[in-house]
């Protein structure tokens, strides 16, 4: 058995791009540990969606949360000033995010941290910064790292996710998907909001669990060359 520690950007992108790998994880009995670099909030610190993430952890079978303690930078061309309570992520000082990590890492003492790929998935700012502090911390405290992203065939859409090519492990989660979607459910901040994510995020809790399951019961991953301490 082994300790691994999923590094994600927000509240909700561990059930969206890692759920059934961790549950998988869980299930054989590994100490799972979920890390959210941002509490998902973009104003003051309510609470909220940290309390929404205990939730899903809870039915994924995580055994810790942790934030790193910086706020959501939000999706677009403009980034808004500093909440009074605490930096944006996309402003913080990458040193300084690696050694919150690798101080969490070594705490741990894990075996495998799931991160990001290069694009950061769909290229928001916080999960390109996720790969960047990922990969730094791995190298400095020597853990594996495998990196979460969706296959795409050649090299088309470069700014987003990985060509199929670069994928080295694949994982068939659909024994989890009823898992997974449950902990889709428990962020129901996403789930009862506005806008075009929202309705996709309603669609997905609400599909019967055999149609989720042949649509999202299949993780994909990078493993980078390992770095060494």
């Amino acid at each position: 058995m082994g300790n691994v520690v999923a590094f994600h950007a927000h509240p909700d992108d561990e059930a969206l791009l890692t759920g059934g790998t961790l549950a998988r994880l869980a299930d054989e009995g590994h100490r799972v540990v979920i890390v959210v670099a941002t509490d998902g909030c973009m104003d003051e610190a309510d609470g909220v969606r940290m309390g929404e993430l205990h939730a899903s952890a809870e039915v994924l079978g995580a055994q810790r949360v942790a934030h790193l303690g910086y706020a959501d930078s939000g999706h677009g061309a403009l980034l808004y000033d500093d909440p009074s309570d605490r930096q944006r992520f996309a402003r913080a000082d990458l040193d300084e995010a690696t050694g919150r990590l690798a101080e969490l890492l070594r705490e741990e003492k894990a075996d495998l941290l799931l991160s990001y790929d290069p694009n950061g998935g769909y290229g928001h700012r916080d999960h390109v910064k996720v790969h960047h502090v990922g990969a730094r911390a791995a190298a400095l405290t020597g853990v594996r790292v495998l990196e979460g992203t969706v296959p795409l065939p050649g090299s088309e859409r470069r700014s987003r996710y990985s060509p199929r090519k670069a994928i080295t492990h694949r994982y068939d989660v659909r024994r989890y998907a009823a898992q997974k979607q449950a902990a889709l459910a428990a962020h129901r901040t996403p789930v009862f909001g506005n806008g075009r994510s929202a309705s996709l995020f309603r669609a997905m809790v609400r599909m019967p669990v055999p149609v989720f399951s042949a649509l999202f019961g299949r993780e994909w991953f990078v493993e980078r060359p390992h770095q060494g301490k």
